[in-house]
């Protein structure tokens, strides 16, 4: 028996979009391709169906999401407050501690079975870093990984230490979901009410921060762009 790897994406933007709405699409996406790769295990005939891929975009209203080895201390503010700020709070099933999503973030979701490319978390999360890296390294910044602490930071190693794209993903028999959140022209004081991602002793960043601007939607659009051709790059994957 023989299984065929597909490097194919579907990709899909889904605009603006509430949170648990986006959490339950990856859920039934990620469950009808683990049902499918279960078909494929028992069939008899040697007949294996390749397994689809995605890559979803989105952007959130205010939420501040905790991961299920988070801690309820890094949520800072009460329910009272969260209301004020026209702000939800969901814990959810992703790796990682508590990160907050919003307006001018723009959120992946890639929805993928890694048995179609490599079957290793540790150098799938390495690759989501490195498509940022390539991606604002078109903007003229220095993205970098930090020992430990995942995602993509400027100016590791110096007091000023800032994280630029938080990640944080769950797997079940190899397929992924949830994924990464780039702040572009992000509300950064939004962060104030938590500790993100559990992280006491540096800050956050935006690319509206780094290059004092705001992007327009032309320049969102074209930001996509680059992210999607660096996800193939670092994949060895195509659109379809």
């Amino acid at each position: 028996m023989t299984t065929t790897q597909n490097r194919t994406l579907q990709f899909q933007d889904l605009g603006l979009m509430d949170y648990l709405p986006a959490f339950e699409y990856q859920e039934k996406l990620m469950k009808e391709i683990i049902a499918l790769k279960l078909k494929n295990r028992d069939r008899t005939d040697g007949i294996q169906e390749v397994t689809p891929n995605y890559l979803l975009f989105v952007e959130h209203p205010h939420v501040y999401t905790l991961g299920k080895s988070g801690h309820e201390e890094n949520m800072l503010a009460n329910s009272k407050r969260l209301e004020e700020i026209n702000a939800t709070y969901v814990k959810t099933n992703r790796g990682g501690d508590i990160t907050y999503h919003g307006f001018g973030q723009l959120v992946g979701y890639p929805i993928l079975d890694l048995d179609n490319f490599k079957s290793d978390i540790h150098l799938y999360m390495r690759n989501l870093e490195e498509v940022i890296i390539r991606t604002i390294a078109e903007f003229g910044l220095k993205g970098e990984r930090s020992e430990g602490e995942t995602g993509v930071w400027l100016d590791v190693g110096k007091p000023y230490a800032r994280k630029i794209c938080a990640m944080g993903v769950k797997t079940s028999k190899w397929v992924t979901m949830h994924g990464f959140a780039l702040n572009v022209n992000t509300d950064l004081r939004y962060f104030e009410y938590i500790i993100p991602c559990g992280i006491k002793d540096k800050t956050v960043t935006s690319l509206t921060r780094e290059l004092e601007r705001e992007f327009s939607a032309e320049e969102i659009a074209d930001l996509k762009g680059k992210i999607k051709h660096h996800f193939c790059e670092v994949f060895e994957a195509k659109f379809i």
